[in-house]
C-alpha cells in the first residue's frame, strides 16, 4: 500500500508544523508520509526540541524547510495549515494536492513571558497538535501506533 503524503504548512515551521509532522511520523508511519514547511522558514524553535523530547520525540533529523522545496515538486495527498497566516498566504493553488484542510492553532514562538511559562505555552500547543493528530488519524479510520 502507498502511504499517502502530508504536508503541514506554517510561517516559520519553527513549532506547529514541525511537532505535527513529528506526531504524523510518530502515531501513523504506516499509512502517512508526514513532511512540514513554513512559508518564511525561521529555524526550529529551541522550546520546539525540548518540549517534543518530553513527549520521546528526537527533533535531531528535522529542519525548518521552505514551502517552495515542497511546491509543484511532490503531490501531497493532504495540505494542512496549522496557522491563520499560513491558510491566507498559502498559494490558492498548489500543484499536486488532494485536499486542503485547515486547523487552527495558537503560535507558541510568538508568546512572551518568563522561561517557565514560555514552556507552558509550548506544552500546551504540543499537547493540542498531538490530540489534533490523533483525533485526525481516528477520523480516518486509522488507528495510532502506541
Amino acid at each position: 500500500m502507498d502511504k499517502a503524503r502530508v504536508l503541514f504548512l506554517c510561517t516559520g515551521n519553527s513549532a506547529r508544523s514541525q511537532m505535527a509532522e513529528a506526531f504524523l511520523k510518530r502515531y501513523a508511519p504506516q499509512a502517512f508520509e508526514a513532511h512540514s514547511a513554513g512559508l518564511e522558514p525561521a529555524g526550529i524553535h529551541p522550546l520546539t526540541v525540548k518540549v517534543m523530547e518530553e513527549e520521546g520525540i528526537d527533533m535531531g533529523g528535522h529542519r525548518s524547510k521552505g514551502v517552495n522545496e515542497y511546491m509543484g515538486k511532490m503531490l501531497f495527498g493532504y495540505l494542512i495549515t496549522v496557522c491563520g497566516h499560513a491558510d491566507a498566504n498559502c498559494p490558492a493553488v498548489f500543484p499536486g494536492v488532494g485536499k486542503r484542510m485547515h486547523w487552527e492553532i495558537d503560535d507558541p514562538a510568538t508568546f512572551t513571558g518568563t522561561e517557565d511559562e514560555r514552556m507552558r505555552e509550548f506544552r500546551r500547543v504540543r499537547d493540542q497538535i498531538r490530540d489534533r493528530v490523533l483525533a485526525w488519524l481516528r477520523e480516518q479510520g486509522i488507528e495510532p501506533v502506541p
